[in-house]
């Protein structure tokens, strides 16, 4: 856990996976080989899940009873852009703590200690039965691994880093581990961060823009990634957090 927190894997970032993921869907991989762009890959990983995970339109609605079929790595991106504070942001939280040993750092407030009540929430949230009906870390173990696989064929060729940017008007969630200057600091992010790809957009969301180069093996979701999706008009990246050095520009 130390190595993915720290600014030194940041600094110099190497590939990351999720154990078993790419040799249990060998379908998956050959089908978004024979890809010709990110769209025709993003329609191949839309089809796989929803045949994986039954997961196709019919099935998300829901029945007479007021149940709902199966829960999805599609809501759970849906709740994360109305609130990444609530149920499906902690359940996205979840999973990074669960797949790379980061805590949260924050969740509606600051977590300053396990065993705290706001820890308890978090937990509570996490762990609710109407979004683990469906293997969803499974079907974010393949968000993940699809994200991966789509950064370094068609999104982000041959980098390894992508400049993000975020509007804050303070650091309540956001934790100054060293001021290194004025405009430089390191910053401890919270296990899973909103960063945007453009720079005008940061500026609606904070008078402070934090400028961080993000490792591409830390990114779990960016707007361009699937054809039609709640956060695509803001250029949103989801990012896995731990230290990281920040510029920060004042206005």
């Amino acid at each position: 856990m130390r190595f993915l927190t720290g600014v030194g894997f940041n600094d110099a970032p190497v590939p990351l996976h999720i154990a078993g993921v790419r040799e249990m869907n060998p379908s998956l991989f050959e089908m978004l080989g024979e890809a010709r762009d990110l769209a025709e890959a993003g329609e191949a990983f839309g089809c796989y899940m929803a045949a994986l995970f039954g997961i196709d339109a019919e099935q998300r609605v829901r029945s007479r009873d007021g149940r709902r079929f199966r829960s999805s790595y599609l809501d759970l991106i849906k709740g994360w852009g109305f609130d990444s504070n609530g149920a499906e942001g902690a359940v996205l939280k979840g999973w990074v703590e669960s797949r790379f040993g980061l805590f949260p750092t924050f969740h509606k407030e600051p977590i300053r200690r396990i065993a705290s009540p706001v820890w308890t929430m978090y937990v509570e949230q996490k762990m609710s039965s109407r979004f683990h009906n469906n293997a969803i870390f499974v079907q974010l173990d393949l968000l993940y691994e699809f994200c991966q696989w789509a950064l370094t064929h068609f999104a982000a060729v041959g980098s390894t880093h992508v400049t993000l940017y975020r509007g804050v008007n303070g650091f309540d969630e956001h934790q100054i581990v060293e001021r290194l200057d004025k405009r430089h600091c390191i910053i401890r992010l919270n296990n899973l961060t909103s960063f945007t790809s453009d720079r005008g957009i940061a500026d609606c969301f904070g008078d402070t823009i934090l400028t961080v180069r993000v490792p591409v093996s830390k990114i779990l979701f960016f707007n361009r990634l699937l054809a039609a999706h709640p956060l695509k008009g803001e250029g949103e990246y989801l990012v896995i957090g731990g230290d990281y050095r920040v510029t920060a520009s004042y206005f």
